[in-house]
């Protein structure tokens, strides 16, 4: 049996997972899929979270498990799955970046972005700071347009009733990552060719910086656990599979 521990991305919470979990587990796997900090059902102050309290919340949860888990980071899940593998390399098969950030030691989501993208995002994504001062709003309509640009229109109208504000702090949080434990995890990528949020060449620029292998790309937007759950399926379980030679190989 493969664990796969899911990370949601920016503004997202479990719920997002919520088309993808039952058809691992009907496959035979084990799904964890929790909320962050802070973020769908989760009610943890803003203020108190980013980048590292996330890290170390799922840190938590993979060393809790009886063997290695595969962990999974959507979009700005990719930071955080980076940096539990920083702190706890042996509880992580493979990390697992979905159309995710990707960033060396010492760089930003916001210092990648700025020089990987090549221009701005088309169409804009719209963002509102929080009264609160800690956190930002995201436009519904912009998100759509932006993260859901091949989904169905049901579940887009659900998925923007969902949305949470997102905590300010992991912008621009810098990637502590050494080679020695970061570095000894197997590292996989999912690309989502019809992106709109990360453009296929950003995100190929981003594994020029962080090699992966291997790496599937899925003709989907942003959001394929909801425009196309049953094809990313079959990447998550492709990816575990080579993982799985590999090791018999090694034996």
């Amino acid at each position: 049996m493969t664990t796969f521990l899911l990370v949601h991305g920016a503004f997202h919470g479990a719920w997002c997972w919520e088309r993808l979990t039952p058809i691992l587990a009907a496959r035979g796997h084990r799904v964890l899929a929790p909320d962050l900090p802070g973020l769908g059902a989760d009610r943890t102050p803003l203020a108190e979270v980013g980048i590292g309290r996330w890290a170390d919340f799922i840190a938590d949860l993979a060393r809790a498990e009886p063997e290695p888990v595969f962990l999974v980071g959507h979009s700005r899940g990719g930071l955080v799955i980076s940096e539990v593998a920083e702190r706890v390399p042996d509880a992580i098969a493979s990390l697992i970046y979905l159309a995710a950030v990707l960033v060396p030691d010492g760089e930003s989501a916001m210092s990648v972005n700025e020089r990987h993208r090549g221009g701005p995002m088309d169409p804009p994504l719209v963002l509102t700071p929080g009264a609160d001062g800690v956190s930002l709003h995201a436009d519904p309509a912009s998100v759509a347009a932006l993260l859901y640009n091949e989904t169905d229109p049901a579940l887009i109208e659900r998925a923007l009733a969902l949305l949470s504000p997102e905590p300010i702090a992991g912008l621009d949080a810098v990637a502590r990552l050494s080679v020695d434990r970061y570095g000894s995890v197997p590292r996989a990528y999912i690309e989502c060719l019809r992106d709109r949020v990360m453009p296929i060449a950003l995100q190929r620029r981003m594994r020029e910086s962080v090699p992966c292998d291997p790496v599937f790309a899925l003709d989907s937007d942003h959001s394929p656990q909801f425009s196309d759950p049953g094809a990313l399926a079959d990447a998550l379980e492709a990816v575990a599979a080579q993982d799985n030679i590999a090791h018999r190989a090694l034996a």
